[in-house]
């Protein structure tokens, strides 16, 4: 782990709102800064519902997102930015929407094509647009962060970009977007939010200030995550989810997420299974085979998310694993149709992302990777 003396750098958006009802606060604000060609980058869903953020000027609505988008996806969307020519480009939705908005932000009306920004401050220049980001779900935390991802479906491989560019002007973050978010949706994305903290509070490059966001935003998960799956209009705990989503996204820039992810990404690319529910699967496995490298982080997390366990993996992994399967959430891979002879390939392309196993507390060879898809299936 890293010590408290050493180097970190930490990066926030300039302006964030948080609380129930704000959404209109991003109106004034584009006002203020005299914007007049807003393009919104959202799912069909959240386009309908667009009017909640009083937008100045004329607005272009791109409302083709889909989850775990691609390249095509992203084309798509670049091709309607370049016509329009925006002032302010606004991810209003989930990951995929606030992750499309910081690459449209950045690439369109560029010289540069999306393979020449992937890696990390790869973007040559500042974006010439404005950027707002609305999250209507409690998971990623995008909207604090500079990476975005994008799937190649020719490899089926995530391409992660990292540019300080595509660093929000401001976040609008109003509980009130998350009350019609689906049961089994809030719990997913609730167990992702949750993730990225751990992931990054047990990461080999884990900072004690960061630490006191990811272990704090445990905590929000394990008081508020049941309450919001049992009554989705509870705004107290759909805030608390909101809150530890955006401390999940203040992790994922200088620490980020390590194997939980990298085993969650193949069930996304390869199985097309929603980004959240793959993490939530795959989150008491990790969890608890990192627990002899990380024993004393691991108890902070038990202890965080209210229940019982001792410090061995069966015990880690039992309660973990209850406390997602007890949010209703889909626990084994079968059911969610991956195919058992997919398995192997699987665990190639889990192995083959370095950029977060190389962050993971314990080492996580190819063969570990298999037995943790085998005994998820």
């Amino acid at each position: 782990m890293t010590s408290l003396s050493a180097p970190i750098t930490i990066v926030r958006p300039e302006i964030i709102e948080f609380g129930v009802g704000v959404a209109p606060r991003l109106g004034t604000w584009a006002a203020a800064q005299g914007f007049s060609r807003v393009l919104v980058v959202s799912d069909g869903f959240n386009a309908s519902r667009i009017d909640i953020l009083e937008l100045p000027g004329v607005i272009t609505v791109f409302s083709q997102v889909r989850p775990e988008p691609d390249t095509d996806n992203l084309d798509l969307l670049l091709t309607v930015a370049n016509d329009v020519r925006a002032d302010l480009i606004v991810g209003f939705g989930g990951g995929s929407a606030m992750d499309l908005a910081k690459l449209a932000s950045v690439l369109s009306g560029s010289a540069q094509t999306l393979r020449e920004v992937v890696g990390a401050g790869r973007v040559a220049q500042r974006r010439r647009v404005g950027l707002a980001q609305v999250p209507t779900t409690s998971g990623t935390g995008s909207e604090a962060g500079i990476r975005a991802l994008v799937t190649d479906p020719q490899t089926q491989a995530k391409l992660a970009v990292e540019s300080i560019h595509m660093l929000a002007d401001i976040a609008v973050i109003d509980p009130a977007l998350t009350f019609t978010v689906p049961t089994a949706t809030t719990a997913a994305t609730g167990v992702d939010a949750m993730a990225h903290c751990v992931e990054a509070f047990t990461n080999r490059k884990a900072h004690p200030m960061i630490d006191l966001y990811a272990i704090e935003g445990v905590r929000l998960v394990g008081r508020y995550l049941a309450r919001a799956v049992a009554d989705g209009s509870d705004a107290q705990a759909r805030a608390g989810l909101s809150l530890a989503s955006l401390y999940g996204g203040f992790c994922l820039g200088p620490v980020n997420t390590a194997g939980g992810h990298a085993l969650a990404y193949p069930l996304g690319t390869r199985w097309h299974i929603a980004h959240g529910a793959a993490n939530a699967l795959i989150f008491p496995h990790v969890l608890a085979f990192n627990t002899p490298a990380v024993a004393a982080k691991t108890k902070q997390v038990i202890e965080a998310l209210n229940l019982k366990a001792g410090l061995d993996q069966a015990s880690v992994f039992d309660a973990s694993f209850a406390f997602c399967a007890g949010l209703g959430i889909e626990m084994r891979l079968s059911a969610l149709g991956v195919a058992a002879d997919d398995l192997g390939a699987m665990a190639d392309d889990a192995f083959a992302i370095r950029r977060l196993l190389d962050n993971n507390p314990r080492e996580l060879g190819r063969s570990d990777i298999l037995s943790i898809y085998q005994a998820a299936y």
